[in-house]
This record gives structure tokens, C-alpha cells and sequence, in this order.
């Protein structure tokens, strides 16, 4: 810095040289959305959870079993000082129960007043698609399959929301 500049001036010469520099970067394609999940294993079958939808993923906690309930109601665990009831959203789409390994997740799920985790066989991290690659759901039955993403493996857009508002879900008495 020169004594005639002031701090101003150094940091508008500071920006002119950064713009310069960063004009010989390659440039990000503006045009293409991306469309980001939280990718996890049930059983034989790959879908992703929109990242808004899961508040977050923890290993297995341990679970307090309740009497009268379906056997896809894996029991109520204590989530820093609140109670999680967890499910097995393998048993309650028909699946098997999920076994138990190491590589088990919860998908802690809040959407509105409810409070939930979804436990899995195995979470595999964020998973990045192109947006425009999302196409249709394959089963239009089912109200929280909100489309796949084609290629291998064959990845389902799961809607832990939509399974929140699912008729049934709730309904956990035996």
C-alpha cells in the first residue's frame, strides 16, 4: 500500500486483481438444477429422502419395546430428552424387519406436531441428481414414492412427510 491510497482504494484494487484472476476459471453451468437427497437402503430397494425432509440420521438407539402395538413399532427411544418413537419402515411397507446390523440408521423425521425415526438397513450419504432426470413415480399407489431417478441401482424419491400424512402410519395399535 502506498501512502496515497487509502484503505478504500487498496480494497477496490484488491477486488479489480481478484476479478481478473477469476476471469480464467471455469465457469459453473448456471442452467443445470440439481436435485439433492439423503440416499438409504430398505431391503433389495435404494431410495433417496429429500434433504429438507430428514432434521437428521443417528445409529440404532436403543429401544424400549411397547406392548399392543404392530411389530413394524420397534419401540421408543430417548432422544436427548425426548421421545423418539421409532419404526421399521422396511416392516411397514411390507418388507421384512430389518435385521440387525451394524450398518442400521434412523431418519429422525419432524413435520409438524410429529416426531419420528424411520429406522433402515443402511444409509449411503447424499446423493446429487440431475433435476430435469427426475421422472414419474413407477407405483402410483404408493402416496410417498414421489418419483425415481433411472440408472443403477434404481433410485425411488421417498417422502418421509408424505408418509407422515400416510392413512395408517399412525395407526400403530395391534
Amino acid at each position: 500500500m502506498t501512502e496515497s491510497q487509502t484503505a478504500f482504494e487498496l480494497l477496490l484494487d484488491i477486488d479489480r486483481r481478484c476479478r481478473l484472476l477469476a476471469a480464467d476459471l471455469p465457469s459453473q453451468d448456471a442452467g443445470l438444477q440439481r436435485w439433492s437427497g439423503i440416499g438409504f437402503r430398505v431391503g433389495a430397494h435404494w431410495f433417496v429422502a429429500p434433504m429438507g425432509e430428514v432434521a437428521e440420521v443417528l445409529h440404532e438407539p436403543r429401544c424400549t419395546l411397547m406392548p399392543g402395538v404392530k411389530t413394524w413399532v420397534r419401540g421408543v427411544a430417548n432422544l436427548r430428552g425426548r421421545l423418539l418413537p421409532v419404526m421399521d419402515l422396511g416392516g411397514f411397507l411390507g418388507e421384512a424387519l430389518s435385521k440387525a446390523r451394524k450398518q442400521r440408521r434412523v431418519l429422525v423425521v419432524e413435520f409438524n406436531d410429529l416426531f419420528v425415526g424411520l429406522l433402515v438397513d443402511e444409509v449411503v450419504g447424499m446423493q446429487h441428481f440431475a433435476q430435469d432426470a427426475l421422472l414419474a413415480s413407477a407405483q402410483p399407489g404408493a402416496p410417498f414414492i414421489q418419483g425415481r431417478f433411472d440408472g443403477e441401482p434404481l433410485w425411488q424419491v421417498f417422502s418421509p412427510f408424505a408418509l407422515a400424512q400416510a392413512p395408517g402410519f399412525m395407526d400403530v395399535a395391534a
